[in-house]
């Protein structure tokens, strides 16, 4: 998929941000062009291979329309979670790789729930931070959300 300065994209392990800049650069000898998305949250900046952007799985942020829904589809999800807390942890670390929201859902549905059942261990933890960071992102970008009106409405998601 090709993306042009100004698009609102998502990038799977930063989250959500906008192309400022398509710059071409060399790298190691070889010249090659490159998306630079600014994300606001961490403000951070991330180039990305515009011909490698499929494979590190950008996309564009979900409409407006469909961020609501997809706050109702969080509420719905019945995680389900292996016990073994490395299979667990591959497992969820995989699904955010992918890239896909609903991927990423049951992540943090699946970690809340843990969470509040057991607990978790620290790598846990951070795993699922990010993994509300990226979609608090997408959800502020698609939304004109504050972070902490988007916090709000993911945590009332979360909750039984």
């Amino acid at each position: 998929m090709t993306f042009a300065v100004g698009d609102r994209i998502v990038h799977p392990l930063h989250g959500a941000g906008v192309i400022d800049s398509i710059e071409n650069q060399r790298v190691c000898g070889v010249e090659r062009s490159y998306y630079v998305m600014h994300i606001k949250m961490g403000d951070m900046l991330v180039k990305v291979p515009t011909d490698s952007s499929d494979a590190v799985g950008l996309r564009p942020i979900m409409k407006p329309e469909e961020a609501k829904k997809f706050l109702d589809y969080i509420g719905t999800i019945k995680p389900e979670m292996t016990q073994n807390w490395n299979r667990r942890y591959r497992e969820n670390m995989s699904k955010l790789r992918s890239g896909n929201l609903k991927d990423v859902a049951e992540v943090i549905k699946g970690l809340t729930v843990r969470d509040s059942e057991r607990g978790l261990s620290t790598g846990e933890r951070k795993m699922l931070n990010s993994a509300k960071e990226i979609l608090l992102s997408e959800i502020v970008l698609s939304q004109s959300y504050t972070y902490d009106e988007a916090s709000t409405l993911l945590e009332d998601a979360l909750r039984p």
